[in-house]
C-alpha cells in the first residue's frame, strides 16, 4: 500500500469529518468530544478548522488515496506557554492500525512541531486504558507525567488520563 502523510486542507473536511465521527462512534473513551456534538457540527465549520494555521495543523494518514488516520497540533496560545504544543484528536482506523500509520502521523506531527512551530515540548493527554496508545508514545519519546483521576465521566464510568510530554530537542529553537 502507498502511505502518504499530509497537513489536512480545508477541501479535505467531509473525508476528515467522516473519520473523525467513525473515530467518536467507535471509541468514544479516548476523545473529550463526543459523537452528537460533532456529528451537529456544520462541514463549512469543520473546513475553517482546517484551513492553514498559523500555530497547528491537522495531519492525515492516507492509504491508497484513503484517509486512515489523523492527528492535530497545536501551539499552547499563552506568551508563556508558546514553548509547548499539544497533541489532540489522534485516530487510526482500526483496519490501518499495527501497520506504522500512528507512528508516521507522530513522526510528522513532532517534526512539524520542532521544525515549523520551534516549541521545546509536545504535551498529549491519554485515557489510562488506553495500553496500546501509551505504548505507541512511549515509543515516540512521550514520558508520562501525571494522572488525572476522573478524567472523563462516560456512561456513568469514570476514566482517568495519563498526561505524557515529549522534549524536542533543541537545536532549532531561536
Amino acid at each position: 500500500m502507498r502511505m502518504q502523510i499530509r497537513i489536512l486542507q480545508a477541501g479535505d473536511a467531509t473525508v476528515y469529518q467522516s473519520l473523525r465521527l467513525r473515530g467518536l462512534r467507535e471509541c468514544p473513551s479516548a476523545f473529550a468530544s463526543s459523537f452528537e456534538e460533532e456529528a451537529a457540527m456544520p462541514i463549512d465549520v469543520v473546513a475553517a478548522r482546517l484551513a492553514k494555521q498559523q500555530d497547528g495543523a491537522t495531519f492525515g494518514a492516507f492509504e491508497n488515496d484513503l484517509l486512515v488516520g489523523i492527528v492535530g497540533l497545536r501551539r499552547e496560545s499563552m506568551r508563556k506557554l508558546a514553548h509547548k504544543a499539544y497533541i489532540w484528536g489522534m485516530f487510526v482506523a482500526p483496519d490501518a492500525r499495527n501497520g506504522g500509520v500512528g507512528r508516521q502521523l507522530l513522526a510528522h506531527a513532532l517534526e512539524y512541531a520542532g521544525e515549523v512551530l520551534r516549541v521545546r515540548q509536545v504535551n498529549l493527554g491519554v485515557n489510562a486504558d488506553n495500553l496500546p496508545a501509551i505504548a505507541l508514545y512511549r515509543r515516540m519519546r512521550f514520558e508520562p507525567f501525571g494522572r488525572e483521576r476522573g478524567f472523563m465521566l462516560l456512561d456513568g464510568k469514570l476514566h482517568d488520563e495519563v498526561h505524557m510530554a515529549c522534549l524536542l530537542p533543541t537545536r532549532n529553537l531561536i
